[in-house]
């Protein structure tokens, strides 16, 4: 008998200390429940940033150039970003696959032929007949050729002076719904007022004010883009409704730089496929975040019903961008070590910038280069200093540093059509082929309104990885 007790006695330590696992679950334990997972593809063309921290903004006050020592500590989650900055060539599959949808809507349009639902009708003996129209039998069969072939010429124009056939950029509108889940997810905007405010003593919060944009086009063609407010109703109170002409402004090159002749870029930079690989400008952040849209929605319908568990692309916020272009080391003020933007024993730069006051072309380009060009940075990220200045998600404010967490941080405001025009600000970084070494820095904020299209500014891709741990521990 006592020798069972001992027996048992040592069970119950073992278990107690952790000396016994149970290889299955035993009935009445909390042992959880699977989930579904999802493997997402390794999105073309990006690489992954790994989760970290780093001091964000300038550490030291440099009085000459008006920069004050704003860095403070930050942490990012782990996120999918293009290597290289969104170029021509890829942005012209957007351009195109709006033009396509445009053609295939006039297609199945009475007004330019509508006869893509025919049938071809048969006599007595099996012979065809003229076909007829299934929604009107009164009216005559026409050649769908000849329909394919207006639908398509209505987006095209003739110049009047040139004679040269080109798209009509003002029909090339892109309307896509964003939702907006942040404000949504917050607990002043729940349905049931009971649950906007836990503390029992206040009195039940009245139905919140929402602010949503909307966007239709008019009898004439315009976009018409309005800021809805009105109280809460339903989940569609968060999903605003946007109208983007996406077409770049090619004559931004005239428009940044008076006095200069730049028509060539005008007629070549965009059209020409000898700059098909340098990095797509003139795109306002407004259009930067429909090519984002255009992109989750191209890579979803390619997965079919698992593309509904994709993580969307979008703009990389300012941390995200600061982190990716420092490869997380605080101590770098550019995308490498050291303070100089070229080597020190050869000369060879590291960047595409202006070297000299005048001499744009040092460096070994007059204005844009083709992406990759120049060395990577140790996150293998091409011209994260030069070329182009990169668009982020980012509002700005000039107290933002006040007023982000410093988890993800992220400061996002939507401009209605009545705000002030400053409040349309958005965070640019990098620094562009036009500006001096100090403005290429990756430490430094820069700032342009959102509907501007300028020829030193372009954008590059991000996108969430879900479930990422930085060093795994193995099992």
């Amino acid at each position: 008998m006592k020798k069972l007790l001992f027996i048992l006695t040592v069970a119950i330590v073992m278990v107690s200390c952790g000396g016994v696992r149970r290889s299955a679950p035993v009935g009445g334990e909390v042992t959880g429940v699977g989930a579904s997972t999802f493997s997402e593809p390794t999105p073309y063309g990006m690489v992954l940033v790994d989760c970290g921290s780093m001091r964000e903004g300038p550490s030291q006050k440099d009085s000459i150039w008006g920069t004050d020592s704003t860095a403070h500590g930050i942490s990012v989650d782990a996120f999918w970003m293009d290597e290289t900055e969104i170029t021509n060539s890829k942005y012209k599959q957007f351009v195109y696959w709006v033009r396509d949808s445009i053609i295939r809507e006039r297609l199945a349009d009475p007004n330019y032929g509508g006869n893509e639902e025919f049938k071809i009708e048969e006599d007595k003996e099996g012979n065809p007949v003229t076909p007829h129209l299934n929604w009107n039998k009164n009216i005559p069969w026409k050649n769908p050729s000849e329909d394919e072939e207006r639908a398509i010429e209505s987006v095209y124009k003739i110049n009047p002076i040139t004679g040269v056939k080109e798209l009509d950029p003002a029909q090339m509108n892109y309307r896509y719904d964003i939702y907006n889940l942040t404000e949504a997810a917050k607990r002043k905007n729940r349905f049931d007022p009971e649950r906007r405010d836990y503390n029992t003593d206040h009195a039940a919060p009245a139905t919140p004010m929402i602010s949503k944009d909307t966007a239709y086009v008019d009898d004439e063609g315009r976009i018409i883009r309005q800021t809805l407010t009105r109280p809460l109703q339903n989940e569609f109170d968060f999903v605003n409704t946007y109208i983007v002409n996406i077409f770049p402004d090619t004559t931004c090159w005239v428009n940044d730089f008076e006095n200069a002749y730049n028509e060539p870029y005008v007629r070549m930079y965009f059209a020409n496929g000898n700059y098909n690989n340098h990095p797509v400008v003139g795109v306002s952040w407004e259009q930067a975040n429909a090519f984002c849209v255009w992109r989750t929605e191209f890579l979803k319908k390619s997965l079919g019903k698992e593309g509904i568990y994709v993580e969307p692309f979008r703009l990389p916020t300012e941390a995200e961008w600061e982190y990716a272009a420092r490869a997380g080391m605080d101590q770098n003020k550019y995308p490498w070590e050291g303070d100089l933007p070229l080597t020190e024993t050869d000369g060879c730069f590291y960047a595409n910038f202006k070297p000299m006051e005048g001499n744009y072309v040092k460096d070994g380009s007059l204005i844009s280069a083709p992406v990759g060009t120049y060395q990577p940075n140790d996150f293998g990220l091409y011209d994260m200093a030069g070329n182009v200045s990169e668009w982020t998600s980012t509002a700005y404010t000039e107290s933002i540093d006040r007023m982000t967490s410093d988890l993800n941080p992220e400061y996002r405001y939507y401009v209605a059509k009545e705000d002030p025009y400053k409040m349309s600000r958005k965070i640019v970084r990098g620094g562009s082929w036009k500006d001096v070494a100090h403005n290429i820095r990756s430490d430094i904020r820069m700032w342009e309104y959102q509907n501007e299209q300028r020829s030193y500014i372009g954008f590059r891709c991000v996108r969430s990885k879900v479930g990422y741990t930085k060093n795994k521990r193995k099992k």
